[in-house]
């Protein structure tokens, strides 16, 4: 009797994390990227400290679904820094990695490979179930045949997000020097480059930027910039989220086209149509309720597949700093979103807590301020 009354259980609790997965998820935006050398490096950047070097792994303590903060600010004055040493916690690393094993595999997830799709096939949109797209032969032809990521591990990864807490931080030299910087939507460096380094190897593209930053390439001006920024990634991964929301599919044949036409030296990579239940899936049973992970978050449960240390610039989803100084939405122009607005889908102070809690456990480094040398 009492052994039939656990397996009813377990089959319940089971078919709660189905549902919550499989819930409905509204329309794709663009996001802040804030929850958007050697395996031990330290920096003496400011960052929150750390806790003891221990192996167990507490994302969200609470027995119940977290509450989003929508005012900032309990929150705010919760995040501190000091002059403590961030440790890197190997142990906690590899643990996470083998139980994000468990529901993606960064490796086979990254994008959608040549053999398993063909021209002319339909595509049902992940947040628009209802919406088709087909394949068109150039997207086709991008589709690599292996993984970007096939057999590829690095000691040490640098996630940049793109909130304006970057500007006058002094970190470009020490994101710069990772064995492997990822970047999110196309975010600009050249002019930022003292903030945000210039190195890029794997940089993601929402199809809303070509219409946010590149004003829908109306006119050759407009397309000789978009052109720029794409030659400017030499040989990294350029990672568009094509199947994810009706909407972007003429914007992802203009960008596939301008690829082809004019040789770009990207290596394409279209995100598997499983990735972002499986990643929500991970964090819904550490007790992370998130309706639907930023870019920064989808970026750093990948990372930790083919990555020793993860370290974090550019994640602050706040409208000020610690020291209670404005903090622009992006490094890089004058947006203005709701950094807690009820409307939007993600939840961006709920994932920072998360990410400050790995980061004080040693499992990830969370830079908040500036680096080293910046005067």
């Amino acid at each position: 009797m009492h052994l039939e009354r656990r397996r009813w259980m377990l089959g319940a609790a089971t078919l709660l994390v189905i549902v919550l997965i499989f819930a409905d998820i509204s329309e794709i935006e663009e996001e802040v990227g804030a929850p958007g050398g050697s395996g031990t490096r330290r920096s003496s950047a400011k960052t929150i400290p750390s806790k003891s070097n221990r192996a167990e792994l507490v994302i969200n303590d609470s027995s119940s679904p977290a509450a989003v903060d929508r005012s900032n600010e309990s929150m705010k004055y919760n995040i501190k820094t000091d002059s403590l040493k961030w440790r890197h916690n190997q142990t906690l690393s590899l643990k996470i990695r083998k139980q994000i094993l468990k529901f993606l595999d960064a490796e086979r997830d990254i994008s959608i490979l040549k053999g398993r799709l063909k021209p002319g096939d339909i595509i049902h949109y992940i947040f628009d179930r209802d919406s088709t797209m087909n394949i068109s032969r150039n997207l086709y032809e991008l589709l690599p045949k292996i993984s970007p990521l096939k057999n590829k591990h690095f000691k040490t990864c640098a996630i940049v997000g793109n909130s304006g807490i970057l500007l006058k931080s002094g970190c470009g030299s020490e994101i710069d020097a990772h064995d492997f910087i990822i970047r999110c939507n196309l975010a600009p460096v050249e002019e930022y480059a003292s903030d945000v380094g210039l190195k890029t190897d794997l940089v993601t593209m929402n199809p809303s930027v070509v219409q946010r930053a590149f004003e829908d390439l109306i006119n050759e001006t407009w397309r000789e910039k978009f052109l720029q920024r794409l030659q400017g990634l030499n040989g990294s991964i350029l990672w568009i989220p094509a199947f994810m929301a009706k909407g972007g599919e003429e914007r992802v044949e203009w960008v596939n086209d301008l690829i082809i036409k004019h040789h770009i030296n990207v290596h394409t990579a279209y995100p598997s149509l499983r990735l972002l239940h499986a990643v929500r899936g991970y964090w819904l049973t550490n007790k992370v309720h998130i309706k639907r992970p930023t870019t920064g978050l989808l970026m750093y449960t990948l990372a930790t597949r083919f990555c020793n240390a993860i370290h974090l610039y550019g994640f602050w989803p706040f409208p000020r700093d610690q020291n209670q100084k404005a903090v622009k939405y992006h490094y890089y122009d004058s947006l203005k979103y709701g950094y807690t607005s009820h409307a939007s889908p993600h939840a961006m102070p709920l994932e920072f807590n998360a990410l400050k809690s790995l980061h004080q456990q040693g499992a990830l480094k969370l830079t908040v301020a500036e680096c080293e040398g910046t005067t």
